[in-house]
């Protein structure tokens, strides 16, 4: 048996069956043959086959019992291994049932305990907004009723609106949004008096005046008005100041709304000032009285400038402490804002760069305005002089403006606007 049995080549390492199928192929046929005889190695290989089944079936008759013997050893083995593992498993269910008894259940209940408290400390902070708002509600209108027109009712309005924005801008800003009664406040009183506080520090601002020199008749501003216009524009420009976008840029916070006013302000009375000289130029019998109302609005602008510069900015909530927008007055973002250094020389300038265009078109008409103008070159350039020399001096009770300088401040302001007048009209 062992002569037909190729053992070696069955068990070695690098065996393989279309190796050993060519070896038994060319072994028992000669490669030039055509066609090849594999009956001869199939029958070897059915012979080799048929001797290992005889090899294996006389091993297992003859170590029969002890290849029972082993595998009922290996059977008992696994039998007791399988109960030691079911008595584990089992020990593990009841733990995992005592741990779900004692920990799942009150985590559960913890959970839900857990999640009322939150619910119940997101009611309670909601309920505190809701709380403030109405209280914030109520003070923001009795200021506005009670406050309206003084230095101390407006900001303190304004300081109002300002914690209701930062009420609404918190986390509970959503809630309160679908709180009804919150809702109704906010549409019905806190945004109507809100613009009613900026409509009336704006309309302060806007009717600012010190000036007696244009009161034709009226009796003049007593000390007690003056000082009582000064506090109310005082503080409606803080009012303003305060009510501004908190937007930084590159330079800070600019305090946009009182620039507004400030600016309008400045503006309407170039405008004023333009058109009616213009029809004073052309109508010469109205120039005194056109000069002195000129005169009256410079006087006012001084008292403006004068009562920015003694008024801080007042302290901002929305604003980091110790920023620069904190500790200066409210002259000197408006100085920025037109590019000028003094409030009056900014509106000579610009009243005179206007002025020559209409002194200009009034001599290009001709007539007896032109000629009239003509003639009266040195009346006029006396009361342009004048007009700038006195609308350069501060009205009564206030004080002297940052900017002004006695003798000398006034005459370059004094040749801008004789030339913008005189210069048109040749010799």
């Amino acid at each position: 048996m062992t002569s037909y049995l190729d053992t070696a080549a069955l068990l070695s390492p690098t065996f393989t069956p279309t190796t050993y199928a060519n070896t038994l192929v060319l072994a028992t046929n000669n490669p030039q043959d055509s066609p090849l005889d594999l009956s001869t190695p199939l029958s070897r290989v059915l012979f080799d086959v048929q001797e290992v089944d005889t090899r294996i079936d006389t091993l297992a008759t003859q170590h029969a019992d002890a290849i029972i013997g082993h595998t009922a050893s290996q059977a008992q083995a696994s039998g007791r291994v399988l109960e030691e593992l079911e008595e584990r498993v089992k020990e593990l269910q009841e733990s995992y049932g005592r741990l779900e008894r004692e920990v799942g259940e009150r985590h559960e209940q913890a959970e839900q305990v857990r999640l009322a408290a939150k619910r119940m400390s997101r009611t309670l902070r909601l309920g505190r907004s809701v709380q403030r708002v109405l209280g914030l509600g109520r003070q923001l209108q009795s200021f506005i009723e009670q406050g309206k027109g003084s230095e101390r009712g407006m900001v303190q309005a304004a300081n109002t609106v300002l914690q209701l924005r930062e009420v609404f801008a918190a986390g509970d800003a959503k809630g309160l949004g679908r709180v009804q009664v919150v809702s109704t406040l906010r549409n019905e009183i806190i945004t109507p008096a809100e613009r009613t506080l900026l409509a009336s520090a704006q309309q302060v601002v806007r009717e600012f005046s010190m000036s007696a020199l244009a009161s034709s008749g009226a009796a003049a501003p007593t000390y007690r008005d003056s000082e009582a216009t000064k506090t109310r524009t005082a503080g409606a420009v803080q009012t303003l100041w305060l009510l501004s976008p908190t937007k930084a840029g590159v330079s800070g916070f600019t305090p946009t709304l009182q620039l507004t006013a400030l600016s309008s302000y400045l503006q309407t009375a170039l405008t004023a000032s333009l058109a009616s000289l213009t029809r004073a130029l052309a109508t010469l019998p109205t120039l005194d009285r056109t000069l002195q109302e000129i005169a009256s609005r410079c006087q006012n602008i001084i008292a403006l400038e004068s009562l920015l510069s003694s008024t801080q900015s007042p302290a901002h909530p929305s604003l980091p402490a110790g920023t620069d927008s904190e500790t200066s007055d409210l002259l000197e973002p408006l100085l920025r804002h037109l590019d000028t250094s003094s409030l009056p020389s900014y509106f000579w300038r610009s009243l005179a760069s206007q002025l020559s265009g209409r002194v200009q078109e009034i001599m290009s008409k001709g007539g007896v305005s032109a000629r009239t103008l003509r003639s009266n070159r040195d009346r006029v350039r006396e009361a342009i002089r004048e007009c700038v020399e006195t609308g350069s001096r501060a009205p009564a009770g206030t004080e002297m403006g940052v900017s002004e300088q006695p003798g000398k401040g006034w005459e370059r302001e004094a040749a801008v606007m004789v030339a913008a007048v005189v210069g048109p009209l040749g010799r």
